[in-house]
This record gives C-alpha cells, structure tokens and sequence, in this order.
C-alpha cells in the first residue's frame, strides 16, 4: 500500500471515530482532499486509492491539474477552496464543480453569468469569517441572511451551505465555540426557508471539533499529502 493510501485510510477512520463520537454517521461526513502544491501524478494516486473530491486553493494551478486528469474529469469532484478575485471567475465558472470562498455578491453574480449553459450549476458555499479576524476574508455573520438569500436566487449556482476557517485553537472546547456558531447559523438559514446541507468546516489540525458540531466536509491536506512549502 502506498503512503498516500495509507494516510487516507488513516483519515477516514479518525473521521469515522469522531463522527460516532458526534453520535452521527461516518457516511455523513465527506472527506475533501487538499491538494495544493500537490502534482496531478499524486493526485492520481489518491484517487486510485479511492478519493473522489479534491480542493485546490489557487485558480491557475487548479485548472492545469484539471486539464491534466482530464481522463477522470468524469468521476473527480473539484472544489475551489481559496479565495478568488473578479478577473479570475471565468476559469472557475467553466471548470469547477464547487466554490467554497464566496463572500461579495459581484464575485457570485460573474460566475453565475460565466458558467457555460452545459454544465450543472456551480455548487456554492458563503465563507463566513465567523472569527472576526481581520486577516481573514468572509462575510460577517450578521451579514449572512442578506447574502445568502441573493446568492441562492442566481441561475447558475446552487447554494449549498457555509464555509469557515476559524482562528487556530488547542483547545478542543475553544476549537467547537466557533463551529458551533457556524452550525447555528446554518440552521437559521434553513429555519428561515433556505434548503442548506452544507458545512464546510474543520482542517487536520481541528476535524474532530468541526465533525463534533455538525461538518458535512472536512478539508484535509497534511495529513493526506504531507507538510507542503
């Protein structure tokens, strides 16, 4: 067996653990593969062991893995996990499956006009800056139900859920705090008519505390690919 093969199946079962820990279903929760800086040889090896649903945080380094693979194009799931500026939406629009990162209603509104007719309409999640950190984009959470209500009335997106990267913790209680407000939020926004099933949250270093308050996709990279530069 393959390192890559062996860190994936080391992953779903810390998924699996935390889930029954969560008392919900290890299927519940889908694993998204990081794979950044990661060439399209090992991406294909990870996919030979089974992994389906890759993220890539940087538009240009997405697509040429993409083109790349293009001979899995049919069974791989690509999310765009990072944050994406105005002149580089048509890339995406016409060759992801997934947004993650979508906190401007202009951002929203180009790839909905740029997604070709042909394709399903572009899954989409709100990155929530659920942390209030400065550094960090999202839209505020009070800022949400505005947002998302515009954001699920555009043609060719289909709203999906929220996504987060809160601040770093240690501490297991502290890591839940705000996961627990994402999954509050999100169930807000299902109260209020919005028919949402996604929560993208938790990364390697705080997947047991995001699976603990709902996550529906954990974004694993290091732990799958190994520290990267």
């Amino acid at each position: 067996m393959s390192v890559i093969a062996a860190n994936l199946q080391a992953v779903h079962r810390g998924i699996a653990a935390a889930a029954q820990q969560a008392g919900r279903a290890p299927e519940d929760v889908a694993l998204l593969a990081v794979s950044k800086t990661v060439s399209p040889g090992i991406v294909r090896e990870a996919f030979e062991a089974g992994q389906r649903a890759f993220g890539e945080n940087y538009v240009q380094e997405g697509v040429e893995k993409i083109i790349a693979l293009a001979d899995l194009r049919s069974q791989i799931a690509w999310h765009f996990i990072g944050p994406l500026q105005s002149n580089k939406t048509r890339l995406v629009a016409e060759h992801f499956d997934w947004v993650h990162a979508i906190d401007r209603l202009r951002i929203a509104q180009r790839l909905s006009d740029q997604r070709p007719a042909g394709m399903a309409p572009l899954q989409v999640c709100l990155q929530v800056n659920i942390s209030d950190e400065a550094s960090k984009s999202g839209v505020a959470p009070d800022e949400v139900p505005e947002l998302a209500r515009a954001v699920a009335a555009l043609p060719g997106l289909r709203l999906r859920g929220l996504m987060a990267i809160p601040e770093p913790a240690t501490d297991p209680a502290a890591q839940r705090q705000p996961f627990a407000a994402m999954r509050t939020l999100l169930q807000s926004l299902r109260a209020a008519g919005l028919p949402l099933d996604t929560l993208s949250m938790g990364m390697s270093g705080d997947m047991d505390a995001a699976i603990a308050e709902g996550a529906t996709i954990v974004r694993i990279g290091t732990a799958i690919f190994g520290v990267r530069t």
